[in-house]
């Protein structure tokens, strides 16, 4: 039986030799680290890495921002973080509850998670939901996967950290519980999934595209040099703004429109998609989750006003 067990393992050895982020960190200002994901869809081909982390090595220790969308990734993210300094992990900050940002928290249970009050509640309403989903899209890559909650509530305003002064944003409109952080040292605005670059953006806990917009105009407000985008590549200008602005005012009046026609689902989700958006990669794909998500909420709006309540 030993030696039946053992040739299993053997054989089943090489496809999870296989199962390797190589994350590789980029640095991008004095003393942060960006690991940049894939902007496609979650596929076992990416493991689900489509996410943006981070670390900045401060003078007291790393801090680390969003833990990625597995254990594997927890421990990756880890392994990279030792490979470029030898300070310890002392934080983690994480901007929201989505699987992506959150799932490789066991690879950090020894230091305090921090997320706003919102997010954990979120995560531990819809943890294990996600992560069975994610087990059914990216497989191997989640073994041993499992929801761990923040363990630290977060306020909005200023945390210092080794000579970094990090200003924490409490903002929603990605999904009603969002933490931007901006580094006050470095420049650098760590935007979460309020804003997304070159890939469309997702909205299934979005409370509205008008309090996403609010919530560009206040981080567009701050002195930023960089700013990190939950998906894309970094930009040092404006353009992830303009885009993000772009997108939710062309989403916003679309579904606007249908309702006022009376137009159901299917015919708002064969909308042709405008030339200046063709680049972006998943739009058709994220304009029919939008629709489902939020274009019952502006029929119902259509029909209140038409009631005249």
């Amino acid at each position: 039986m030993r030696w039946i067990l053992l040739l299993c393992a053997c054989l089943a050895w090489p496809a999870w030799a296989e199962l390797d982020y190589q994350l590789k960190p980029r640095q991008i200002a004095e003393g942060t680290w960006l690991l940049e994901g894939s902007t496609d869809n979650f596929a076992k081909a990416n493991g689900g890495n489509i996410v943006n982390t981070a670390f900045i090595v401060t003078d007291s220790g790393v801090v680390v921002i969003d833990s990625g969308p597995s254990k594997r990734y927890g421990e990756a993210l880890r392994q990279a973080i030792a490979a470029t300094t030898d300070k310890p992990v002392i934080q983690v900050l994480l901007t929201h509850h989505h699987p992506d940002h959150v799932l490789g928290n066991q690879a950090f249970s020894d230091v305090p998670i921090g997320a706003l009050a919102g997010t954990t509640d979120l995560l531990r309403q819809q943890g294990d939901a996600m992560a069975e989903n994610m087990y059914r899209m990216v497989g191997d890559w989640m073994r041993g996967t499992e929801v761990v909650l923040p363990t630290q509530v977060l306020e909005p305003g200023t945390l210092s950290i080794g000579g970094h002064s990090l200003r924490l944003l409490g903002l929603g409109g990605h999904t009603g519980a969002d933490l931007a952080i901006f580094d006050e040292q470095t420049g650098v605005l760590f935007a979460g999934d309020l804003v997304f670059y070159q890939r469309a953006l997702t909205t299934p806990n979005s409370p509205g595209l008008d309090v996403w917009l609010k919530d560009l105009d206040t981080l567009q407000g701050l002195p930023w040099k960089q700013i990190v985008p939950g998906h894309g590549p970094v930009a040092s200008d404006a353009a992830p703004f303009a885009q993000m602005r772009d997108y939710l005012g062309w989403l916003d009046q679309l579904m606007r429109d249908g309702a006022a026609r009376g137009d159901d689902m299917t015919e708002m989700i064969r909308t042709p998609i405008p030339d200046r958006f063709a680049g972006i990669s998943l739009t058709r794909y994220e304009l029919i989750r939008s629709v489902s998500h939020l274009y019952p909420r502006y029929e119902r709006q259509r029909l209140q006003r038409l009631d005249g309540h």
